[in-house]
């Protein structure tokens, strides 16, 4: 059952409520008020529904939507973890006010864990909206002016290598056997730990990998050999397993049967993955076919992908590509995720388009970076009703181009253009968009989700802030 948003406030909560009452912060007050909306908190009351068929109005309380919401804006304000958040919340009254739990008890960090996880990525998406929206109420957003960028965001993995991969394989086969093994009836199942072996193979191909000589190469084949036929025993020891349960040999204990299904569908995700790691080993290694197509970085993190975009202390990125669409005052208007590494220029037409679905108009102004030149390009905008895009040229400039490019209206754009690289910043650094640290691909979504709403509502804060704000004598 949903917690009611309305509750009674507790006698001996008094004296500290005074103290409460009395402590300000220039951020969240003005917060506070933003997320009165009742647009928003019946956002997140029917995310709290979606848990079950009854959620809404069966079973024991849960968690408030109000609370809920404040407590994901909370933890994407700060940047913070989720046990970071309880203790943070246990600690200050100043947090306990904002979040409105005052005196009742703070959930568990893996409490939070699920309930931020039922928003999923539609409904981030649509808190998002409902953001922008209220921007746009309130005369924040007026989409006049439209500058997009892309950037590459981090998925929380290690440094993708083959071997590491292989080793990963070993690893989570071998536990999810050892869960059969140990839920069936002893001796119907025996698994060999390979995982030291796995190691050792890790270690020498390390050390091998260092040596430029024939001989260290000889080393690298001969020890990505054992790992490989050490894993490609497990993927079939696996198989084997996977068919005596669908058949009816290997038989569960009665107080066991649902640690071996969770079990066997772990199993049935991770051998493909496996599987695949084994044959883009094998390909590299022996074949020599560095451009393995459909690479597989993670096995966690399958949809991770491989992004480079020309830095030199970082060449190679491993997460998504991600489209930011900024308007006036420091709102992110729409983001977009790529499913694979995409150039900028076909992420022109898709951020018009998304402008003009928000705004109901196109924007006077349009402007990005050179990787979104084209010509075709800016006929589009043309098209679409923007008066002025400022894409600037790649290549030798003809001479009309060049005096079209050093335009006042165009340079003017060009610096107007540039302030959204502060933003990406302020989103990777402030909000933590950097590596998103929530699992799987709808996780992923919903992570840069939320930290571009938490950035959205800071940008509304200042703004109002900025318009009351008492100018002195000299202006």
């Amino acid at each position: 059952m949903i917690g009611s948003t309305t509750r009674q406030t507790s006698l001996f909560y008094f004296a500290f409520a005074k103290e409460a009452a009395a402590i300000t912060d220039d951020l969240l007050d003005p917060l506070d008020e933003l997320l009165n909306d009742r647009s928003l908190i019946d956002l997140a009351s029917q995310a709290l529904a979606k848990r079950s068929t009854r959620s809404a109005d069966f079973g024991r309380p849960s968690i408030a939507p109000d609370r809920l919401l404040r407590c994901v804006t909370l933890k994407h304000l700060k940047d913070w973890s989720f046990r970071q958040l309880e203790r943070e919340l246990r600690a200050s009254l100043l947090y306990r006010r904002f979040t409105r739990f005052y005196e009742d008890p703070i959930p568990d960090f893996s409490s939070f864990s699920r309930t931020f996880g039922l928003f999923g990525k539609d409904g981030t998406a649509r808190v998002h909206a409902r953001v922008v929206q209220i921007a746009q109420e309130q005369s924040v957003a007026q989409g006049q002016r439209l500058r997009t960028d892309t950037t590459a965001v981090e998925t929380n993995i290690h440094y993708p290598t083959d071997s590491s991969l292989l080793a990963d394989g070993i690893r989570v086969l071998t536990r999810a056997l050892k869960r059969i093994s140990a839920a069936c009836e002893a001796g119907a199942l025996k698994v060999v730990d390979h995982q030291r072996a796995a190691k050792r193979r890790v270690l020498e191909i390390c050390r091998a990998a260092k040596t430029l000589s024939d001989a260290g190469r000889e080393k690298l084949k001969h020890s990505y050999g054992k790992l490989i036929a050490l894993t490609r025993g497990l993927t079939r020891q696996t198989t084997q397993v996977l068919e005596q349960l669908k058949a009816g040999k290997l038989v569960a204990q009665a107080d066991m049967l649902l640690a071996v299904l969770q079990a066997e569908a772990q199993l049935r995700h991770f051998l493909p993955l496996t599987e695949k790691v084994i044959a883009q080993a094998q390909a590299r290694i022996f074949e020599g076919q560095t451009h393995y197509p459909d690479k597989i970085l993670s096995l966690f993190e399958e949809h991770t992908v491989v992004i480079r975009k020309g830095k030199a202390h970082k060449p190679n990125e491993f997460g998504r590509l991600v489209r930011i669409d900024e308007v006036e005052n420091g709102i992110v208007s729409n983001y977009h995720i790529a499913l694979n590494n995409m150039a900028d220029q076909q992420q022109w037409k898709p951020a018009l388009e998304g402008h003009h679905q928000i705004f109901d108009r196109a924007p006077r102004l349009a402007t990005a970076d050179r990787g979104f030149w084209s010509a075709a390009n800016e006929a589009l905008a043309q098209e679409l009703g923007v008066k002025r895009t400022v894409l600037p040229g790649r290549g030798r400039l003809s001479k009309e181009r060049a005096v079209r490019q050093k335009e006042r209206w165009f340079r003017r754009g060009q610096g107007w253009r540039a302030g959204i690289e502060a933003r990406i910043s302020t989103l990777k650094h402030r909000f933590g968009m950097l590596r998103a640290h929530y699992k799987g691909e709808v996780g992923f979504e919903r992570y840069v989700g939320s930290c571009v709403v938490a950035q959205n509502l800071v940008a509304i804060v200042r703004n109002k802030k900025a318009k009351t704000k008492e100018l002195c004598r000299s202006g």
